[in-house]
């Protein structure tokens, strides 16, 4: 049976198909939030994969928002991801694909299909990714290993604030999530409607943990988690600075992690991205995200991109000793 390879810049049909839905990142209606997209994809009977990708303005690129904690194919089947990767060279000559997990396999399975459709692949570590394995613990298991500085702010500010977690998405709760961001040291957000729109539809499916810490009624904290099946996932997190020696922050996060360690019963708490030093005390793995650079060295208009790539790999090398 021949494989058939089509593209599509409206999800709406493809979402009557069954697509393969690991998190939060997987599903079709989150990439259907993210903008224009170019849905790449190829099937044979029953079978098909699917590359959401998006147009830059020399290149195509995986369809992600800045906080995505990974991007990867829907699908796994080589010989259509290869057949896929063939096709694709009609639409660029370079494709950016970031960040790709490894431990699934997905980092691997895109670069042998890529090689073997005839491009060049590049692979760099272009991020980190900081997770607890749970193990079966108890929270207060898991507590008992913390350093001794996080275990004592606990102990002595806990009672210095009042926590709620939402498991659905409530109006006023998000004021108070969206106030405490604005008082924060985080930037202020780009598309913060599009964080919003995923918020609301976490919230509809009960997947939502929505937490928030109040010091003499006003919100001082506020962090934004999901759960879906075994594991728990850390989108946002905040305080507001002049609240700093509540360590509201602190108390919020262990009351989070009781909730999905012992009521959740999850198995894996997933930080996210980005090599913020303080997550190193709260997880205890260390999982990189690849960036996949695939140039088709045929088209001329992908020359610049591969000489670049070329002295990024050798200049280490050529380094005077």
């Amino acid at each position: 049976m021949d494989i058939a390879v089509s593209y599509h810049e409206s999800l709406t049909k493809l979402q009557a198909l069954d697509w393969p839905q690991d998190g939060p990142f997987d599903r079709l209606e989150w990439f259907g939030l993210l903008g224009p997209v170019l849905a790449a994809m190829a099937e044979r009977g029953d079978e098909r994969v699917l590359l959401p990708l998006r147009r830059e303005h020399d290149h195509l690129a995986s369809l992600t928002y800045w906080f995505s904690f990974s991007w990867r194919p829907l699908g796994r089947s080589q010989a259509l991801l290869t057949a896929l990767a063939r096709d694709l060279r009609r639409q660029a000559g370079r494709i950016v694909l970031a960040p790709v997990p490894g431990e699934d396999g997905s980092a691997d399975v895109l670069e042998q299909a890529f090689r073997k459709a005839g491009w060049l692949v590049f692979r760099s570590t272009c991020d980190e990714n900081h997770v607890l394995p749970v193990e079966g613990r108890s929270f207060a298991e898991y507590w008992a290993a913390r350093p001794g500085k996080m275990r004592t702010t606990l102990k002595r500010k806990a009672r210095k604030v009042e926590v709620k977690i939402l498991t659905r998405f409530d109006e006023a709760a998000w004021a108070d999530y969206q106030a405490v961001y604005a008082q924060s040291w985080k930037p202020r957000e780009e598309r913060a409607d599009i964080l919003e729109a995923f918020a609301r539809a976490e919230g509809a499916a009960g997947r939502i943990r929505l937490g928030l810490a109040y010091a003499a009624g006003e919100p001082v904290a506020a962090q934004f988690w999901t759960v879906e099946g075994s594991t728990a996932y850390i989108h946002k997190l905040a305080h507001i600075e002049a609240a700093k020696p509540l360590s509201a922050g602190t108390t919020l996060s262990a009351a989070l992690f009781e909730r999905v360690i012992d009521t959740d019963g999850v198995s894996l708490v997933d930080f996210g991205t980005g090599a913020d030093a303080y997550k190193r005390d709260w997880m205890e793995a260390n999982r990189p995200r690849y960036r996949l650079d695939c140039l088709d060295w045929r088209q001329p208009r992908a020359w610049p991109a591969i000489a670049r790539e070329w002295v990024r790999h050798l200049a280490p090398h050529n380094r005077p000793s």
